[in-house]
């Protein structure tokens, strides 16, 4: 295991600092860190006796990216499944119906392959919506966060809860579903607010701010339609009095716009709103079916959105408006989602999506996304939406020194026209040449110096085949509900949605 060096000079880099204005200009200068923090930035520091020397003549330093929605739960479904929308898709990837949950040991290794493939990436801070079905254990939260201290990444870590049954929250089920169906998706006595309350502050009380801080705890409740309003109060509650963000997804798919109308009367934002929630601690994940009232009331709250760009792709959930988040004053920052719904931890390739995708006919090209906003949502605002922007996310005096060094002599920057640019449109991951979290080097050529990357490998090679068959028993005994999720998802489709705003689907109704 490598230790934090009390005194490093980075010399002679090309540098983004990510702060203020000029933040994604590069300026020729050097890094000073002490003790994992960043003491000074400028031209021709003097160095200091009894330094660790770094030349960077040639090198990018930026900001280590920020992952600001995953699900670790997911890093075994890699490359598993094609063309299901999201209700379908949780089916398989959630398993309503499932075995035992994981092994402890799988548990850990699955943590610990997504901090590892995160950090050869450049990715120094992950948010990670931890979900252990139905069962909130302190013992395998504890497995989670020894994962990620020993992986060495900065962490918020939550554990999901939902107190809905499924088809309470699922527009037409109980009207859709055969009795003997229902029957299959009632799972026991639900989590009581004061349960799950109980079980958080534990945890705060035994992992947050673990390693310097390195590792916290977050508080995510599902989404609004899957918990009680008593359970969605109280999760504010605990998020305001630990200063950490209520992270939550939000109006995801068409379905979940069709819910807020059907159960509340309104859209599931405004429910938040109405009951409380909705302010500088909120952290919606997705937020693509969104009136013009909800935009305006989201800038309104200093709330913050997480855009996943390509999990939304790939199962056909829709745009977000992102221009007009923008322009209400909402902070964006970027989410991989799970590896099952995305296929890979690399932020860059976020980058390259969330510039691009949003470039259609329809929309006025002076409002597509300019890499400057991209570079800035993939760091230091996607640090404000894990509420850690005091800590990360620029290269700032004082902040960590959590920073990636990327190699300008690659073919990325060949020719070398736009640095800004090229980090969005060119990079993707390629160049990482070295990844530091809180002044420790991680990663260097390709290679982590905090895991055996081997014989974590070996593990899982004789592991996971038996993990893996199993869960496919699972998949098969959920088949049985597929059809009506699609039915589900038909007649929503054909729910007409007032005050959508323009960037969002359109609705067909055929």
């Amino acid at each position: 295991m490598t230790t934090t060096p009390a005194l490093t000079l980075i010399r002679g880099a090309e540098v983004l600092t990510l702060a203020g204005p000029q933040g994604t200009q590069p300026v020729h200068a050097d890094l000073l860190l002490r003790d994992g923090r960043i003491e000074a930035i400028g031209p021709d520091l003097p160095v200091p006796q009894a330094c660790t020397l770094v030349e960077a003549r040639g090198k990018l330093l930026m900001p280590g990216l920020v992952n600001a929605h995953t699900h670790s739960s997911e890093t075994f479904f890699k490359g598993r499944y094609e063309g299901m929308p999201l209700e379908t898709w949780l089916l398989y990837a959630y398993t309503y119906l499932s075995g035992s949950p994981i092994g402890d040991r799988l548990l850990y290794l699955r943590t610990l392959l997504l901090a590892m493939q995160s950090l050869k990436s450049g990715v120094t801070t992950l948010c990670d919506d931890f979900f252990d079905p139905m069962a909130h254990s302190i013992d395998r939260l504890g497995i989670v966060f020894r994962a990620y201290r020993d992986a060495g990444i900065r962490v918020n870590v939550s554990s999901a809860v939902l107190n809905t049954p499924v088809l309470d929250s699922t527009p037409f089920g109980h009207e859709l579903f055969p009795e003997h169906l229902s029957a299959q998706l009632k799972f026991g006595a639900p989590a009581t607010a004061a349960d799950y309350t109980a079980y958080c502050q534990e945890a705060f009380r035994l992992f947050h701010g673990q390693a310097d801080g390195r590792l916290r705890f977050a508080i995510t409740p599902s989404a609004p339609q899957r918990c009680t309003v008593d359970m969605l109060q109280a999760c504010h509650a605990l998020a305001v009095q630990h200063g950490v963000p209520l992270h939550t997804h939000l109006l995801e798919t068409k379905v979940q716009a069709v819910a807020g109308q059907m159960f509340y009367g309104k859209t599931l934002l405004a429910h938040m709103h109405d009951i409380g929630i909705l302010d500088r601690h909120a952290t919606l994940a997705h937020a693509i079916w969104l009136t013009h009232s909800d935009i305006a009331r989201m800038g309104e709250a200093g709330c913050t959105v997480v855009h996943n760009p390509l999990s939304n792709l790939k199962l056909g959930s829709g745009l977000s408006p992102i221009r007009k988040l923008v322009d209400a004053g909402v902070r964006i920052g970027l989410g991989t989602d799970g590896l099952s719904s995305n296929d890979s931890a690399r932020v860059f390739d976020l980058m390259r999506f969330a510039a691009l995708m949003h470039n259609g006919p329809g929309a006025d090209a002076a409002e597509w996304p300019r890499a400057a906003e991209v570079l800035k949502m993939a760091t230091i605002d996607g640090a404000r939406t894990a509420l850690l922007d005091e800590v990360t996310g620029s290269l700032e005096v004082g902040k960590a020194a959590d920073l990636v060094m990327l190699d300008l002599d690659n073919d990325n920057f060949r020719p070398r026209n736009d640095i800004a640019k090229q980090l969005v449109y060119c990079e993707n991951g390629s160049s990482v040449e070295l990844v530091m979290v809180a002044g420790r080097i991680v990663s260097q050529d390709g290679r982590l110096l905090t895991v055996d990357e081997s014989a974590v490998w070996a593990e899982l090679d004789e592991l996971l085949p038996a993990y893996l068959q199993e869960h496919g028993k699972w998949e098969a005994a959920n088949r049985v509900f597929e059809p009506y999720f699609a039915e589900v998802i038909r007649r929503c489709q054909a729910v007409e949605l007032p005050g959508l705003s323009r960037l969002t689907p359109p609705i067909d109704s055929r």
